[in-house]
């Protein structure tokens, strides 16, 4: 191995290896969600926090979607989640007739480039 001539990158140690740090997993009150979205076309992205990961908080973002989006029709490429497919959710979606959601299949979640991003 040849030894390093230059400092590490940061988050790097000065060994070469990733530096860790332990893992706070928890569900409870004190979370945020995000809620983001990736126009390919032209990379406008746009996110929204939220107290809670539920219908009302996902159709909150799809009408930022459609505000930033004025024009043309509007393919959302999502996920399973309860939220996204709710009776409240399909409702809302048959007065925004321009926005369509395209399902990845269970089980392909690198096909949803919200989980990359």
């Amino acid at each position: 191995m040849i030894p390093r001539t230059f400092a590490p990158a940061p988050g790097w140690s000065p060994d070469g290896h990733r530096i860790k740090s332990e893992i706070d997993y928890s569900r409870g009150p004190e979370k945020t969600w995000v809620y983001g979205g990736l126009r390919v076309r032209d990379g406008q992205q746009i996110t929204m926090a939220a107290s809670s990961r539920n219908s009302v908080f996902y159709q909150q973002f799809l009408q930022l979607v459609e505000d930033a989006n004025p024009t043309g029709e509007i393919r959302i490429v999502t996920d399973n989640l309860s939220s996204h497919n709710s009776v409240s959710t399909r409702a809302c979606l048959e007065d925004h007739p321009r926005i369509r959601h395209v399902f990845i299949p269970v089980g392909a979640c690198w096909l949803n480039l919200q989980e990359g991003w």
